[in-house]
């Protein structure tokens, strides 16, 4: 009795990541990890010569350690030279920054980033 062929399945495909995904884990990469980004908007924008994609997004460090990273975070973000295949990053602005100190440290950052396709 022979028994049942195996059923193979091709590789899986590793999922693709977009402008999206290398923006979202350049900022986590900037805050060393600490940062949890609770809400990214996306939309399109165009000019004459330039098109590409305005980002919205709300990141919250949570901790001591997490606060202090985001502060160095927010620092930096306007001058950070970012590395996003096939994307130039044409402006990366703070918009808004909040902290607590009760019951724990705690700080919330908006940032908003231009991104242009690179061609």
């Amino acid at each position: 009795m022979s028994a049942d062929p195996i059923t193979r399945f091709p590789p899986a495909r590793k999922a693709r990541r977009g402008p999206r995904d290398h923006l979202r884990t350049a900022l986590l990469d900037m805050a060393a990890g600490h940062g949890i980004i609770t809400d990214h908007k996306e939309q399109s924008w165009a000019s004459i010569t330039f098109t590409g994609t305005r980002h919205h997004l709300s990141i919250v460090f949570d901790g001591a350690n997490a606060v202090e990273a985001g502060e160095s975070m927010v620092a930096a973000l306007p001058e950070h030279e970012f590395t996003i295949p096939g994307q130039l990053v044409a402006d990366a602005t703070v918009s808004a920054a909040e902290s607590t100190l009760l019951p724990h440290p705690k700080l919330t950052v908006e940032c908003e980033l231009l991104l242009l396709v690179d061609s």
